[in-house]
């Protein structure tokens, strides 16, 4: 189980701390703020075992940061995304990690593929040399009933279970928040996304 410290909006003094706790895993949503954090902590002793992960929604015109800069990118819902990380990746660097985001709940507001579209985009992605498709990543519609995150998590663990069989590399189902972890975790997540548990709530109030 990896545990993803969710730090997007926090700054580099609280990030800091987490380090010193021992967390080296982190995920940001704004391309050009998570850039930032990762050339401040590169220049630091400790930033060469950072691992940074890329999970909000990415757009077309800001991939090249991400294909530059980050380790793992978990949110691929798209050929042409992918494409572009993948052409866009330095040769000096491994391949990208990537998780394909389900849009398990079938919300219109949320990026992600639906499950059906989940093979043919797959084994696309397997064909891109400078990215390594490590499995699937999703944020299920808010629900507080244990029983019914479960079920939503247990469709997720059923495809990655289909995924892996066909792709050995595959080994990371991303699931799982502050809310709603312990089901996530029941159902089968190898990696939980932990902001607020970690930081505490975020103040989004202009400055």
């Amino acid at each position: 189980m990896t545990l993803l410290a969710v730090s997007k909006t926090k700054p580099v003094a609280v990030i800091a701390e987490a380090i010193a706790a021992g967390q080296r895993t982190f995920g940001e949503n704004y391309v050009q703020e998570g850039v930032d954090k990762i050339q401040h902590f590169a220049a630091l002793p400790e930033g060469t075992a950072l691992e940074w992960h890329f999970i909000g929604p990415l757009q077309s015109n800001k991939s090249r940061l991400v294909a530059e800069h980050f380790a793992w990118c978990q949110t691929v819902d798209r050929l042409r995304i992918a494409e572009r990380l993948n052409n866009q990746r330095p040769a000096t660097m491994a391949p990208l990690n990537v998780l394909i985001q389900i849009n398990i709940s079938d919300e219109q507001s949320k990026s992600g593929i639906v499950l059906d579209a989940l093979p043919a985009l797959a084994e696309a992605i397997v064909a891109l040399p400078n990215l390594m498709l490590r499995g699937l990543m999703a944020i299920p519609a808010p629900e507080v009933v244990y029983p019914r995150q479960l079920a939503v998590f247990g469709q997720m663990n059923d495809a990655f279970l289909a995924l892996r069989q066909r792709y050995p590399q595959v080994d990371t189902l991303s699931m799982g928040m502050t809310d709603d972890m312990a089901a996530a975790i029941a159902a089968g997540s190898t990696m939980v996304r932990i902001g607020t548990a970690i930081f505490g709530h975020r103040d989004y109030s202009p400055t």
